[in-house]
């Protein structure tokens, strides 16, 4: 829960930092996108879709800073004699962006808490509870333009053992692709 707390104070500062540097310059936007993934490792889970919502204030051109939330949804799978429940991801993230040119190659990362949610147990055949959640990261790489993102992305929740049953790790991860679409905020 410390962890939580933290996570939420960092993001209100941060919104608050990248809200009052807003200029006219179209520096700040909102990416709506969306991406979908194979899990990896695959113990517990087969597949994810999902969609992103950021903020991003480009500091120089180059370089961005903001917030990212979202969904994504992985698909639970049977393994192990487990018929393992599917599980929702709520990241509140910082975003960093790295743009090396105006149009073309980027790389960056989402940081912050991944919540769990969805079925409070982590297979319909057990007592074993789901984790709340952990550490979140979604480094991604990929093309750019004014308007458009396309990318590779890693996504994953660190939930140390919690959830793991005999013979099973419990994973939230995957590997995919995905776009997002740039909504330019000023003038």
């Amino acid at each position: 829960m410390k962890m939580f707390k933290q996570a939420i104070v960092a993001a209100g500062l941060l919104t608050a930092g990248v809200v009052s540097a807003q200029s006219a310059q179209m520096n700040n936007m909102i990416k709506v996108g969306a991406n979908v993934g194979l899990a990896v490792p695959s113990d517990n889970l087969s597949a994810a879709v999902g969609v992103d919502v950021a903020y991003q204030n480009l500091i120089t051109p180059g370089f961005g800073l903001g917030i990212a939330t979202g969904y994504s949804h992985y698909f639970g799978k049977e393994n192990n004699g487990y018929d393992n429940n599917d599980v929702g991801v709520v990241p509140v993230a910082a975003l960093i962006r790295i743009y090396p040119k105006q149009m073309g190659f980027y790389f960056g990362t989402d940081l912050g808490y991944g919540f769990l949610v969805g079925d409070d147990k982590v297979a319909s055949n057990s007592a074993m509870n789901r984790p709340n959640g952990g550490f979140y990261i979604k480094p991604e790489i990929g093309y750019h333009n004014r308007d458009w993102n396309f990318f590779l992305q890693y996504q994953k929740v660190f939930v140390g053992d919690n959830g793991d049953m005999p013979n099973q790790d419990y994973n939230v991860g995957n590997i995919g692709v995905g776009f997002s679409y740039n909504i330019p905020l000023g003038k």
